[in-house]
């Protein structure tokens, strides 16, 4: 199947309708689509998300630290070896990849954390502008 067929499966033939629709759409609603209206937003996973990002972005530069003091004082003590040149590579390979892994942990820790912060505040936005509004005897 060509790329272009897997698209118009997934998304259509290009028409103003999408084939791929929310798995909580109704389908009672026909072509309209539409929840149930019992979406509800916690922070707490985003937050709790953000904290895991950084607490591994943590633990790499420690490793990183680790493995660099592991290495300290191997080249003096082997003088003339060929495996000292293939150890100092490895050792600059690991170093460069925990710091990319750092470093990118670092960066989405402070992404999840933004978007727990404007999720919940758009949560209590939304939710003070609604309560003005009075809704009479509302059928469930």
């Amino acid at each position: 199947m060509s790329s272009s067929e897997r698209w118009q499966e997934l998304f259509g033939p290009g028409g103003d309708e999408p084939a791929m629709r929310l798995a909580s759409a109704s389908s009672s609603l026909g072509a309209e689509g539409g929840g149930t209206g019992n979406l509800k937003h916690s922070k707490g996973p985003w937050t709790s998300a953000s904290g895991t990002a950084g607490e591994l972005r943590t633990r790499t530069e420690t490793s990183r630290s680790v493995l660099k003091r592991g290495h300290e004082g191997v080249q003096a003590g082997t003088t003339g070896l060929s495996s000292v040149a293939a150890l100092k590579s490895v050792l600059t390979s690991w170093e460069d990849r925990l710091q990319a892994v750092r470093d990118e942990c670092g960066q989405l820790a402070g992404s999840l954390l933004t978007v727990a912060k404007e999720m919940g505040e758009s949560e209590i936005a939304v939710k003070s502008s609604v309560k003005g509004v009075h809704v009479p005897d509302a059928v469930d």
